[in-house]
């Protein structure tokens, strides 16, 4: 394993010097990197955006695992960390023959950018995976707490009433319920925690063609999600999503780490329109073992506090005032601790995930049975 001098160095400041380092590691390696450009958005210094996809390995291999940074945006700090990490101590340079490796770097580059779980349009990526097309949108309880999700003011009158409602709310119904409310995924309010959207966001579109031009022809794909903000501090853990097959397949590979939203044992509330059914629709031939690594920061309170102090911040405040400054550095602090104990953290459990996948997709593909191309 890399030694805790080399690996620190893997995490960024920004989101500029993030994309700096990981093109740098690249381009160390000889990897081509396809950078795709979000026309839609600029970064907090001006910048142009861009998801960048580099592929380690055959592009014929028949078992890929994807990993994936950036999906919410601040939390692409960590996930950046782990991928640059990743390249620079050479972790894939010696890849079984027929597996190879597929990164995006920065699901959500405006996210990253400018600090902020969501993107350009307010949407959440990891909600926005839906069938737009189709008759009606998943319902919740969020429509009974959204004007208290976002007060009239912060910090003031408004807020505290806000937060007494919030509290009647957890009172009569558990918290559990409360952060299935909150944070399932909702499609009425644009100016809301979690929405979902209307329609597929630049990213989703961006990476549903990622894995058309990566994944195709994929027959096991292993899929890392690497997200941050629920559970203990620096604990990663392994949550599973998608068909019962793929969730047993999980167990499989991770052991009985691997928790379940569905069944109640994630910190996770169960989630519409995940990066995970998207996943699923566009490689419905593969098969895919989905987790995301989600490593603990703060507790949920604080968590979900600076979440709404930055979606009021962006709609009534002014981000430039000391109250707007406090709000910024409580969301960075919030998704992504910026202390060494917590970087090492993340990439000794990191390590140890990549070793159980890169182990669980080649026994995928030993059980898997021969499929035969007619020419």
């Amino acid at each position: 394993m890399m030694p805790e001098t080399d690996i620190l160095p893997c995490f960024s400041a920004s989101y500029a010097e993030a994309r700096e380092k990981f093109l740098n590691e690249c381009k160390a390696r000889s990897l081509a990197v396809d950078s795709r450009l979000n026309p839609d958005a600029k970064g907090v210094g001006g910048e142009e955006l861009y998801a960048d996809i580099v592929r380690i390995g055959r592009s014929d291999s028949s078992s890929v695992l994807l990993l994936m940074s950036g999906t919410h945006g601040v939390e692409g700090y960590c996930g950046s960390g782990a991928q640059i990490g990743l390249l620079r101590n050479g972790f894939f340079e010696d890849l079984p023959e027929d597996l190879s490796v597929v990164m995006v770097h920065a699901m959500n580059p405006y996210g990253f950018s400018h600090d902020r779980r969501v993107n350009e349009d307010n949407i959440d990526l990891n909600r926005n995976f839906l069938n737009f097309d189709g008759p009606e949108r998943p319902q919740s309880d969020y429509s009974k707490i959204h004007e208290f999700i976002l007060p009239t003011d912060w910090g003031g009158p408004g807020h505290e009433f806000a937060n007494s409602e919030l509290a009647k709310y957890i009172e009569k119904n558990g918290i559990n319920a409360f952060q299935a409310a909150v944070s399932s995924g909702q499609y009425q309010y644009p100016d809301g925690l979690f929405y979902g959207g209307d329609k597929p966001s630049w990213s989703n579109t961006m990476f549903r063609s990622v894995l058309s031009d990566y994944l195709a022809d994929a027959q096991s794909v292993g899929v890392i999600d690497f997200h941050t903000g629920l559970g203990p501090y620096g604990y990663g853990e392994l949550i599973t999503a998608g068909s019962e097959l793929q969730k047993a397949r999980a167990v499989q590979w991770y052991g009985d780490q691997v928790t379940d939203p569905e069944a109640g044992t994630s910190t996770s509330a169960s989630l519409d329109g995940m990066v995970a059914h998207g996943i699923a629709e566009t490689l419905a031939d593969a098969q895919i073992t989905f987790i995301t690594i989600e490593f603990g920061t703060e507790d949920i309170n604080t968590v979900l506090t600076a979440l709404r102090g930055d979606n009021w911040l962006y709609l009534r405040g002014d981000l430039n005032s000391q109250l707007g400054k406090k709000i910024k550095k409580d969301i960075r602090d919030a998704f992504y601790p910026d202390k060494d104990d917590w970087k090492l953290s993340v990439w000794s459990r990191t390590h140890e995930v990549i070793e159980l996948a890169i182990s669980g997709i080649g026994q995928a593909e030993n059980d898997r049975p021969v499929r035969t191309r007619l020419t």
